[in-house]
């Protein structure tokens, strides 16, 4: 019978949203339980103010929610909170509260009753309402802008380069959120940063030339990292070379042909959404790698943007290397792994390249080695120290110290032993 009674009131108490959350505590001169509290409140706000605002009633038609009691006793005294909910008017509820405070005794013991505040219960779903809000409108603007002008496209750069901060020593530009954000969007440049903050995407930060900033490396190992990329050979080698310093964890791409700066709306937020996950790329580069392919010829690149420096091409002369270095290139390209190798061509270990630089520091006798990357300083430095006479990568990147007794070859400049 009293679990069909709950029942009763919870179907009825559902018909109803709560307003108001009222809490208050109360002090007993004596001890007392929960039921000889609640059964004071009852019973001596009852008739005070008629059915309408009788508390058993309001508690049947759910207009009032059920009186939460949390107590403790010590020292021969009581003390304790009180917890009700109300989906009245803020009148109604006033006057309640006031009859609950007007209670002066809990069974045989003085006693004193006082609400400590009142919480708008609605309060928390108007804020979720508003940034929902703030959500739709930005999604809508987004959505209806139309083709853009060059003369209003050169308003909004104007209106957004203020936006864009420098960040680490390396004095990186970067989005005004980037550094409180928990993921982060890797770019190439400026240029880039400004256009995804029309889009509203303030999370971003851009390495800016050829030598990759350690402080990539140290934000990649601290949040969620995608790198959003031009859509040409360019982009490509960008990528190979974040992979050897950076934990990267997705690759969004431009259209082929595309640069990131050039993107609509509509096509930063589709290629952004169409990201990939980093392990699916690297699983997709070592199948490529097994299909049959041509002997790479020289072809004319077109000529880059403003931003990209012209790249005039020539016939590299090749340079007679080992057999065993030949074979361990063709084994490595398009893997992104690294073979160390000793004075006597034998394989000392392979190995991911992201981990080379860390891993070289700690090997002995190592005398070539051959890596699907980018010949960086850093990574120069590291094997000046351990006495590597060679190394063998896809790219060159700006190296300005360069030891006298070690060789820097790439793959295309390498020819066999005659």
């Amino acid at each position: 019978m009293e679990e069909k009674r709950k029942r009763r009131q919870n179907m009825v108490a559902s018909q109803f949203t709560t307003k108001y959350v009222i809490k208050g505590k109360f002090e007993v001169d004596g001890v007392v339980e929960k039921p000889d509290v609640i059964g004071a409140i009852f019973g001596q706000t009852e008739g005070l103010f008629g059915s309408e605002l009788d508390l058993r009633e309001l508690q049947k038609t759910g207009r009032v929610g059920r009186i939460e009691i949390d107590l403790e006793s010590k020292k021969d005294r009581t003390y304790g909170t009180i917890t009700i909910t109300s989906s009245l008017d803020r009148v109604s509820t006033s006057i309640i509260v006031a009859a609950i405070e007007s209670v002066d005794r809990i069974g045989p013991c003085a006693a004193k009753l006082s609400i400590e505040k009142i919480d708008d219960a609605r309060e928390e779903k108007r804020k979720v309402i508003i940034d929902r809000a703030k959500q739709i409108l930005q999604k809508w603007t987004i959505e209806s802008i139309p083709s853009i002008d060059e003369v209003i496209k050169e308003v909004s750069d104007t209106m957004k380069i203020q936006d864009v901060v420098s960040y680490g020593p390396d004095e990186l530009p970067a989005g005004p959120e980037m550094i409180s954000s928990p993921s982060i969007i890797i770019v190439e440049g400026r240029a880039d940063i400004i256009n995804l903050l029309r889009c509203g995407i303030k999370n971003t930060v851009a390495v800016e030339g050829a030598k990759m900033p350690e402080t990539i490396g140290k934000l990649s190992r601290e949040k969620e990292v995608t790198a959003f990329l031009d859509g040409d050979r360019g982009g490509d080698l960008i990528l190979k070379e974040l992979l050897q310093v950076a934990n990267i964890d997705y690759v969004a791409r431009a259209p082929q042909g595309k640069e990131v700066e050039e993107l609509t709306p509509k096509e930063i937020l589709k290629a952004l959404k169409e990201k990939i996950p980093i392990d699916q790329i690297k699983e997709s580069m070592k199948h490529h790698h097994r299909e049959p392919r041509e002997p790479r010829e020289f072809r004319e690149i077109p000529a880059p943007k403003e931003r990209k420096e012209s790249i005039e091409l020539k016939e590299i002369p090749k340079v007679p290397v080992q057999s065993q270095i030949l074979e361990v290139v063709n084994e490595l390209r398009n893997t992104l792994e690294a073979v160390i190798l000793s004075s006597s061509m034998a394989t000392i270990l392979r190995l991911p390249v992201n981990e080379l630089a860390e891993k070289l520091q700690q090997i002995e006798g190592a005398d070539t080695v051959v890596f699907d990357g980018v010949i960086t300083q850093r990574l120069v430095d590291i094997a000046g120290e351990k006495g590597v006479k060679t190394l063998v990568a896809d790219r060159i990147s700006d190296v300005t110290k360069r030891p006298v007794n070690m060789r820097f070859l790439t793959f295309n400049e390498i020819a066999p032993e005659k």
